[in-house]
């Protein structure tokens, strides 16, 4: 099956190559055509900086413009012109490790219900210890989810930046809810999916990503308002913080 990996960027001239870099050597590895099999689209999201020429400058790769500033709008964007079965997500500061495709393709083969597939960041640019808060916050909201989903009967759970969904699941979808441009987007499209077919979050599929956001507003403010984000777009539909700040430092 063919995957196309949609790559949204703002201002992410300076982490963009890597990912992309990251990428093409996965496709690589798997063995898959450039082109043919398997896509790149970095979504230029209304970028001042010189992203869109440092994305042309990385062979195979295709760039599409949103001026709309926001991910559920870059990432819309990017599907829409995305030609394969699979769309990966993935951020511009993401960095895929080696078997991350491999991976996917066999989750996918095997499972005839699934229609959304993510797993864990893994930070880089922080200490170790800050890697141990996060991956105990991982499994705490995995726990979280387990009781939403399979008790209350309600959500489910993406990692925003690395998961990868169905063209057919997402066609379903109709248009993205425009209320969720930042936090809470990755949910709200969990949560939809499920409604579709079976939507997986597995700790065998980690990604790599930038800690500037960890650093730049602490361990502890990412993590409350993420949970709380999480909380609000199951329960209640919406945002619960409606805007973001943009850091861009390495």
């Amino acid at each position: 099956m063919k995957i196309s990996f949609v790559v949204p960027a703002y201002n992410e001239q300076a982490l963009l190559p890597r990912s992309l870099r990251a990428i093409r050597d996965e496709i690589e590895r798997v063995g898959l055509k450039l082109g043919e099999q398997a896509e790149i689209i970095v979504v230029n999201n209304a970028s001042t900086d010189n992203t869109r020429a440092v994305a042309e400058a990385v062979e195979g790769v295709r760039v599409v413009d949103e001026p709309r500033k926001g991910l559920v709008q870059a990432r819309w964007c990017g599907f829409e012109h995305s030609t394969g079965e699979l769309i990966a997500n993935i951020d511009a500061d993401t960095v895929v490790p080696r078997g991350w495709l491999t991976e996917v393709l066999r989750q996918f083969e095997r499972g005839q219900t699934l229609v959304a597939l993510s797993g864990p960041y893994v930070y880089y640019g922080v200490p170790a210890k800050v890697n141990m808060v996060v991956a105990a916050y991982y499994r705490v909201a995995w726990l979280a989810y387990m009781f939403n989903h399979y008790v209350l009967n309600v959500g489910a759970m993406l990692q925003g930046g690395n998961f990868i969904v169905k063209r057919a699941a997402m066609l379903k979808l109709g248009n993205p809810d425009h209320r969720f441009s930042f936090y809470g987007e990755d949910t709200d499209m969990a949560n939809r999916l499920s409604k579709v077919g079976r939507v997986k979050f597995t700790f065998r599929l980690p990604a790599e990503s930038s800690g500037r956001r960890l650093v730049g507003e602490g361990v502890f403010t990412i993590g409350l308002r993420y949970t709380m984000n999480f909380f609000w777009a199951t329960f209640r539909k919406r945002p619960f913080t409606e805007e973001w700040q943009d850091i861009r430092e390495a």
